[in-house]
């Protein structure tokens, strides 16, 4: 074939001219090699996706040729690499095994730990099907381990895929889908066609193991969709099998049997028939024994004169072969203009793709976004219902029995809220809109102030907590307070629910000052259930937990410990699990902090107490559009002694504002008419002065700036807890009678 001339020609040209040229262009020669030498091992890692081993084995022994020519430890090491998933798809796994041993040992002689996660994770796929399942666990975790120091993201989503492989190895079909859906996002954004179908096939063999055929079908479908676009023969003959696997699973034989010879018919024609052929061609070619190749020992004299020889045998080909390189370099440049001219048009129809994809994905997070504002307010409007409705019966003196009902309803509403919230934290660490904030705050009442909030649920499991907290911390730091308290709770309420009857320590200790920064280690640990090493490694992820039967025994959606990750990641940290089964967990964190100086020694910080005196016989507006709400509302304004008038929208508060004095305003957000934010426009036309407070169910973190910007003194979201209420109306009366 003219390709195959004008290879060998070039190669004879490119190892001419190193014996021929100076010191620099043998080193231009070394890198022109070492780029061939990937090529060909591209161009066979390819071929073996699509089962296409002849090709494969041809550029593998090309690349071998070259790198034992070199005397390359490293790309030695990479063929072996590649003739190791060569020998895994013949079938021939002892020989697989010896090839990527040979590789791992080059790599850790050479310390290249990219190259050492690639071989750890054909190593894993290698010993899942030599059934030595403990050595596959350990060598793809060593995978995972380097991918993740080394931020090697398009290998990460692989490695999950044989993790999944070896759960359905040791027929655990439900821990391998949670392995196949943690890695396929990742797979699916490095655009790894051939792991995605792979990931699919043994995704729906899984669902098959669990009796699903109807979703084993949906996922087998995705699989052949790629195993055809992509003309990869070996997924279509698995998907083949597997259709037959799941039409006889449902009776229906005759569609089974044809699928069956579907299966045959592509394994038969295009895979088995040549593995003989090819093993025995890759025996006999590859049989190249590098290691006893022995340059050292060459005389400088012996390598002149086989230079010399070579040189002498070289000159003769290239004068037969000038001829003939000259005859075919014009067709070689009109087969690669065109050639040229087709890729330059392949790629504006994928860049033209590429920008469709991109702007479908930009609508969907837009979407998502909109989706989930639009979602929380809807949750948290009747949610406000429950809590306020739940409110004003306690108060009402309940029987015993009710007052345990009402207690059980208050608890389900506010869960409710912290899950609402979960999600929309969640959301905005992911779209990172959330910002660290740095003001002063006193660490060790900070952390005082979670124990106390997280006590009741501690006492309630028979829990005890134990406080250690480093004296030799400044009282005041500079930081974000708020997050700092989120990962507390997270953490410590995680130890809660899975401690009964025990103990859980908070730690704080110093590891280091340098002028006016210090930094911290924070410790949070129990002696509950605790976790296994293989649930360690997604503990961290969204809606992940240690197993289905702890979801079902202790409750949670799963993201408060993702919440952490994310948060700590924010503030240049990173969370450490020490974790058995039955003994207990320690979390683990550093953080770094700004040593606050407080420049007026006088200060006092004193907690104001709520006159309530002060709110006796007030007049206040309440604009809100739900009937529920404004019943709530007004009845837990007058249990207080503070007179009421209601607005059904906008417009009605506009006018009652006109025509009375009132004390104070609150105003929904979203109502028929004008909103509230154009009712308090208007009402700031001809009263600057009355407060106005938003009491809204509206996602408050990304419009604060304009609530205040149209003339609101404070924000109150819904639900709300009664002493947060009347605090923020205590405050807003409070300054308008100093202003008065």
């Amino acid at each position: 074939m003219p390709t195959q001339i004008r290879y060998y020609i070039i190669k004879i040209f490119l190892i001419c001219c190193f014996f021929g040229f100076s010191q620099t262009t043998e080193h231009l020669e070394n890198t022109q090699i070492k780029d061939s030498i990937d090529k060909y091992l591209t161009n066979a890692s390819r071929s073996i996706d699509k089962a296409s081993l002849q090709p494969a084995l041809s550029n593998i022994i090309n690349a071998k040729e070259l790198a034992v020519l070199k005397q390359d430890k490293i790309y030695i090491a990479k063929t072996n690499m590649i003739l190791a998933k060569l020998y895994r798809e013949l079938g021939d796994l002892k020989k697989a095994e010896q090839q990527i041993l040979d590789a791992i040992a080059f790599q850790e002689e050479d310390n290249d730990e990219y190259m050492l996660s690639c071989s750890y994770t054909i190593y894993g796929s290698i010993a899942i099907k030599l059934k030595k399942y403990n050595t596959a666990l350990k060598t793809l975790e060593k995978a995972l381990i380097l991918t993740r120091k080394n931020k090697i993201k398009d290998q990460e989503g692989i490695i999950k895929l044989n993790l999944g492989l070896l759960e359905l190895a040791q027929e655990q079909p439900e821990l391998a889908i949670l392995h196949f859906n943690s890695g396929l996002p990742i797979i699916h954004s490095f655009d790894q066609y051939y792991y995605k179908a792979k990931l699919y096939t043994n995704k729906a063999k899984a669902q098959l193991l669990l009796n699903k055929p109807n979703e084993a079908k949906q996922t087998n479908d995705l699989a052949m969709e790629i195993g055809k676009e992509m003309n990869y023969s070996e997924i279509q003959s698995e998907c083949f099998g597997l259709y037959s696997q799941i039409y006889e699973k449902k009776q229906e034989y005759p569609t089974a049997l044809r699928n069956l010879r579907a299966h045959e018919k592509i394994k038969d024609s295009l895979f088995n028939t040549n593995k003989e052929i090819i093993a025995q061609e890759a025996g006999a070619k590859l049989n190249l024994n590098e290691h006893n190749v022995l340059i050292e020992e060459l005389t400088e004299e012996n390598i002149q004169q086989q230079r010399s020889l070579k040189l002498g045998r070289l000159t003769t080909i290239l004068s037969i072969a000038l001829i003939t390189i000259l005859s075919l370099l014009t067709l070689s440049l009109y087969k690669n203009n065109n050639l040229r001219a087709r890729a330059n048009e392949l790629l504006q129809n994928k860049n033209t793709e590429l920008i469709l994809a991109k702007e479908n994905a930009e609508r969907a997070s837009e979407a998502k976004v909109q989706f989930l504002s639009t979602i929380t307010h809807e949750l948290r409007t009747p949610l406000y219902a429950v809590t306020g409705l739940t409110h004003l019966l306690l108060e009402e003196s309940p029987t015993p029995n009710q007052k345990e009902h009402l207690n059980s309803l208050k608890f389900s509403g506010e869960y409710l809220l912290s899950l609402i919230n979960n999600i929309l934290d969640l959301n905005k660490l992911e779209a990172n809109k959330v910002e660290i904030e740095n003001t002063s705050f006193n660490l060790k009442k900070r952390i005082n102030d979670v124990l106390i909030a997280l006590g009741k649920s501690a006492k309630d499991r028979n829990n005890n907590f134990h406080y250690e907290f480093d004296e030799s911390i400044p009282s005041k730091l500079k930081g974000d307070p708020l997050k700092i308290s989120q990962i507390l709770i997270n953490l410590i309420g995680n130890s809660i629910k899975f401690t009964q009857n025990g103990d859980i320590w908070i730690r704080v200790k110093k590891i280091s000052q340098i002028e006016n920064r210090i930094s911290l280690n924070f410790e949070i640990e129990d002696n509950g259930v605790g976790i296994s090493e293989k649930k360690q490694l997604t503990i961290f992820e969204n809606f992940t937990q240690g197993s289905v039967q702890i979801n079902r025994k202790f409750g949670g959606t799963g993201l408060g410990l993702s919440i952490v990750k994310n948060l700590l990641s924010l503030m240049d940290s990173e969370i450490k699990l020490e974790s058995e089964p039955d003994k207990g967990s320690k979390f683990l964190f550093d953080l770094e902090f700004e040593i606050f100086e407080d420049k007026s020694p006088n200060y006092i910080e004193e907690a104001k107490k709520i006159d309530h005196n002060l709110m006796i016989d007030k007049y206040i507006l309440v604009v809100e559009d739900n009937k529920i709400n404004q019943l709530i509302t007004r009845k837990i304004l007058e249990k207080n002694k503070i007179k009421c008038d209601v607005a059904d929208n906008g417009d009605i508060a506009v006018a009652k504002a006109k025509e009375n004095n009132f004390d104070l305003i609150l105003m929904d957000i979203h109502m028929p008419g004008i909103s509230g934010i154009e009712a308090t426009k208007q009402i700031r036309i001809f009263n600057k002065d009355i407060p106005i407070i938003a009491l809204t169910a509206v996602t408050l973190d990304d419009n604060l700036d304009e609530f205040y910007d149209n003339g609101f003194n404070d924000i109150i979201p819904k639900p709300y807890k009664t002493e947060e209420f009347f605090t923020k109306l205590h405050k807003a009366l409070t300054k308008s009678q100093t202003t008065f």
